[in-house]
């Protein structure tokens, strides 16, 4: 069973699926030791699906059967929603549900199993922000969609599975409580200020310095000023821009991989090459209209502490680190 339940209290929509895996032992290796076994190295194609695209370097949509390329894109053969069906939203009592169709893709971004510069190079960026927005673009035709949420989870602690480098793409039948909150957030400022709220904060980390960790002439890479974990850090365009797809000048897509390349750098030099972290671009609502208020980012959180019974008990987080210590940190692991 696959569907969607709705929390009448936290107005949060839950997925239930019942196929997913969970694990209980968090030392389970997957397919480290075994590479014959990881079924996104070459030679293993027999254990996945077809594949939907191929990318080469720069980022072109290629021939499936073309073994040159640098990015493959498959659907999760035990996706989180399934493909098929419609949403059919319904009641139960005074409980609302519906079902849990969507999409759930993998972008292999590599073919070497171990090959750790893929999240120091700036090429294999370039290759996953193409591959993405043409997923994106494609995707965003299935009507029952409302959101892509893009992400990637790297090590154990961070929840991933299998240890070839890898993002995911879940294409949601509803709009995330996280991102709808932000759009509300945002709205309330923008029609209280006539501003965008992200932008007002871009430009007080830019004039503060205190947060930065990188910046180039199109994007900030900074701590945030109340970031929830250690060494949280965000990018966003300098730009206002509500939408990642809309990205296309060929140099600032450089300059998004760039940056995207140097803040891992700097969190495997201060945190170590093993770090754990999850990866998450916030993006606009597929259906929305150009918004002047929402502004699209991306959020990189390693994963140093875990929940206790006070963040879950009361939905704060408790920082062991101080954001500005931080950011310095990172400023000077380059």
């Amino acid at each position: 069973m696959i569907e969607l339940r709705k929390d009448p209290i936290s107005s949060r929509w839950v997925i239930i699926n019942d196929s997913r895996d969970f694990q209980f032992d968090v030392n389970d290796t997957s397919c480290d030791d075994n590479i014959s076994m990881c079924p996104f190295c070459v030679g293993n194609e027999s254990f996945i699906p077809n594949p939907i695209a191929c990318y080469d370097k720069n980022g072109n949509r290629i021939s499936v059967s073309d073994e040159n390329w640098t990015v493959k894109v498959i659907p999760n053969n035990k996706p989180i929603l399934a493909i098929e069906g419609s949403v059919l939203r319904k009641a139960e009592g005074i409980y609302d549900k519906m079902k849990g169709v969507g999409a759930h893709e993998i972008l292999i971004e590599t073919q070497k199993h171990n090959d750790k510069n893929v999240y120091k190079n700036t090429e294999n960026f370039i290759a996953n922000i193409f591959a993405v927005q043409d997923r994106i673009n494609d995707l965003k035709n299935d009507l029952r969609l409302e959101y892509i949420l893009v992400f990637k989870n790297h090590g154990k602690n961070a929840g991933e599975t299998i240890s070839h480098p890898h993002f995911q793409l879940v294409a949601l039948p509803i709009i995330p409580k996280s991102v709808k909150d932000e759009m509300n957030v945002s709205k309330k400022y923008y029609d209280f200020k006539e501003r965008c709220l992200f932008c007002d904060i871009i430009d007080q980390e830019i004039n503060s310095k205190l947060r930065i960790v990188t910046e180039t002439n199109s994007f900030i890479a900074f701590v945030p000023f109340a970031s929830r974990f250690p060494f949280e850090t965000w990018i966003l365009p300098k730009e206002h821009l509500d939408d990642f797809r809309i990205l296309k000048d060929k140099f600032k897509i450089e300059e998004l991989a760039e940056i995207s390349a140097s803040v891992i750098r700097r969190l495997y030099k201060a945190l170590g090459e093993n770090i754990s972290y999850n990866l998450m671009i916030h993006s606009y609502p597929l259906k929305e209209n150009k918004i002047d208020y929402y502004h699209w980012h991306i959020e990189i959180v390693p994963k140093i502490t875990k929940f206790n019974g006070f963040d879950l008990g009361s939905g704060m987080y408790v920082n062991p680190t101080i954001p500005e210590e931080s950011a310095k940190f990172l400023r000077e692991a380059e």
